[in-house]
């Protein structure tokens, strides 16, 4: 029999899937009116395409497994283990996903089309040169105009995919599978940095939970999965504590302001985290700094940068997007990314008051709110917003151990149902 909590867990979850059922129809209606809402399969970005691919079976089968033994191998692997099993089921898991929608269509061209990163790549004679002229190129209508994603994003993004070039790994594929390594670093980052700030348990109970983060479906292979990697790592070495870690976790969410603006909204986790666990300030505030100054002497600032891509921003189809649909509908799109375990999850975090835990899912929460309400994410966000909503799986570490694999269920339905039924632009 289900007790209180349960019956208000499942409240939650089906408050998602009403809210997701809510704008699909809107979305429709607004389409078949002929309102831009420039969404074929709103409230995601993508069209209605119901198909199968090589993948199917692959991520069906892990699925499966997950769901059957991953609380075991959870609750009795080595800590170590646990993180490298977790890790490689989470960059398989992702692969497959990907493959879904075949090998070249899921993965080896998705970083080389004409709004992409890897577009850009071939152009870049002087990487010097490229950040000290950065932001005379983010503004559209002009000859030497940025591409869609590398405008939108400060130089850190594309000079990563431009190194990949220069140390032989060019190309979409090399491009796909490096993004795809990055990303499911947070399969690791997010519970070490659940073990520090509440208890080694919690963090065992909430990692399969990542590993099946529907999320992951745009994991592979969008850079906001790899922007996700590299600042989870970051808030996982402050959370370590120590002057080198948290050196280290500062110079990694330095640059992660330099791979995405909004990124910046990550500052009150990192500030939390160093509050609640022993991170050091003074090194972390050295380590962002640092990558601050290193663009800035390169020629880039940071908000001459931010400016120029607001205007940038109001220079295409995000002035047509209508703000009172996606100011919600936005949300929508995130419960299909983060999945209906975390809809409890957030709401045990909410009730229940476990003070690290709560804390993370908070100012995941507060960094979505802020993006939400800023207008500068109409649409997309499934992707955009990944480097919070990893930190929402914080709160499944609260949900009872008799109900675990029922949620990884709802989890790995989600992500296959999405990826199957839609085919994703990212």
């Amino acid at each position: 029999m289900l007790s209180g909590k349960d019956r208000r867990d499942l409240l939650a979850a089906a408050a998602l899937v009403l809210l997701v059922a809510v704008a699909v129809v809107v979305g429709f209606v607004l389409r078949a009116n002929g309102v831009p809402i420039f969404a074929g399969a709103a409230p995601l970005f993508g069209e209605w395409l119901p198909h199968l691919g090589p993948g199917t079976a692959p991520a069906v089968l892990l699925a499966i497994l997950v769901v059957w033994q991953g609380p075991r191998l959870a609750d009795r692997l080595p800590w170590r283990g646990l993180l490298a099993a977790g890790y490689l089921t989470a960059v398989a898991w992702t692969l497959a996903l990907a493959t879904v929608d075949g090998w070249q269509r899921g993965l080896a061209t998705r970083l080389t089309t004409s709004d992409e990163y890897l577009h850009e790549v071939g152009g870049i004679a002087d990487i010097g040169a490229m950040i000290a002229g950065f932001a005379g190129r983010i503004l559209d209508f002009q000859p030497d105009s940025w591409t869609t994603h590398v405008s939108g994003h400060p130089p850190g993004a594309l000079l990563v995919y431009v190194l990949l070039d220069r140390i032989g790994l060019g190309g979409g594929a090399w491009a796909g599978i490096v993004t795809i390594l990055i990303g499911g670093l947070v399969v690791i980052a997010v519970p070490v940095t659940v073990r520090a700030l509440a208890d080694a348990d919690a963090a065992r109970r909430m990692l399969p939970f990542v590993v099946l983060l529907p999320g992951f479906v745009w994991f592979g292979v969008s850079a906001d999965g790899l922007f996700a990697g590299v600042t989870a790592c970051g808030i996982g070495l402050l959370a370590l504590g120590g002057f080198w870690r948290s050196l280290g976790g500062g110079l990694l969410l330095g640059f992660g302001l330099f791979l995405s603006y909004g990124l910046v909204l990550l500052a009150p986790l990192a500030l939390a985290v160093l509050i609640v666990g022993r991170g050091r300030l003074l090194p972390a505030a050295t380590g962002v700094l640092a990558v601050t100054g290193a663009f800035a002497l390169a020629g880039f600032w940071w908000l001459d940068g931010y400016h120029l891509v607001v205007e940038r921003y109001y220079q295409g189809i995000a002035t047509a997007r209508p703000y009172a649909y996606w100011v919600w509908a936005n949300l929508a799109a995130l419960a299909l990314a983060t999945g209906p375990a975390l809809a409890a999850g957030i709401r045990r975090a909410a009730t229940e008051r476990r003070r690290g835990i709560t804390i993370l899912v908070a100012a995941a929460l507060l960094a979505v709110l802020a993006a939400d309400l800023s207008g500068l994410s109409k649409a997309e966000v499934e992707r955009i917003w990944l480097p919070f909503a990893v930190w929402l799986s914080a709160g499944t570490a609260l949900l009872p151990r008799g109900s675990r694999r029922w949620w990884l269920a709802a989890q790995a339905v989600t992500a296959l149902a999405v990826n199957h039924l839609v085919l994703t632009n990212w």
